[in-house]
């Protein structure tokens, strides 16, 4: 018998200064067996940095024709496709064909550092891309104490982000690898 998603529901606070948005969001995460706690944390840090009201998570690991996070337009068409990871870069030119825009959240220390050093030079020249890299270690407390229902609260500004979870706290500074989120999130 297969093993079940775990789920998991947040309430999350976000002030975002970079583009004046101040919103509350509760959400439910479902968490595959075989996504880690700091992929679910990096999805929930990607979803604070691109938040709208529109913004969704995707069917999840076992969908491969999903981005981990997806915004669209009243007509249906892909606006924003939130890929985490490390992508194939076929799948990567795939959703640039297939959204407005693209992010791809790396993570994973050395791991994405050496991913990004094998792909860079032929995703340079793709227009509707961003590449962000999550330091290793950034998610510190947070991604150790999680528990099934969690506040968090983040603050953004210049392009830093804290998220709070009562007396603790921990700073992410996303590396930006190409292209720029504020002309990906508009």
């Amino acid at each position: 018998m297969a093993t079940k998603a775990t789920v998991f529901k947040f309430e999350l606070q976000i002030s975002d200064m970079d583009r004046q948005c101040y919103q509350s969001h509760s959400l439910t995460l479902a968490r595959h067996p075989s996504e880690t706690d700091e992929r679910m944390m990096v999805r929930l840090l990607a979803f604070a940095l691109c938040s709208d009201a529109a913004l969704g998570f995707g069917r999840g690991i076992s969908a491969d024709d999903d981005p981990d996070l997806w915004r669209k337009s009243l007509s249906g068409e892909i606006e924003l496709w939130i890929d985490l990871g490390l992508p194939d870069e076929r799948r990567i030119r795939k959703a640039c064909g297939r959204s407005k825009q693209v992010i791809v959240v790396c993570y994973g220390g050395r791991t994405a550092e050496t991913w990004w050093g094998q792909h860079q030079n032929k995703l340079a020249r793709i227009k509707n891309l961003t590449v962000l890299n999550i330091p290793a270690g950034s998610l510190g407390p947070l991604e150790s104490g999680i528990e099934r229902t969690m506040a968090l609260e983040c603050t953004i500004d210049a392009g830093q982000l804290w998220l709070f979870r009562g007396a603790e706290s921990t700073s992410v500074e996303p590396e930006t690898w190409h292209g720029g989120l504020a002309q990906a999130v508009g």
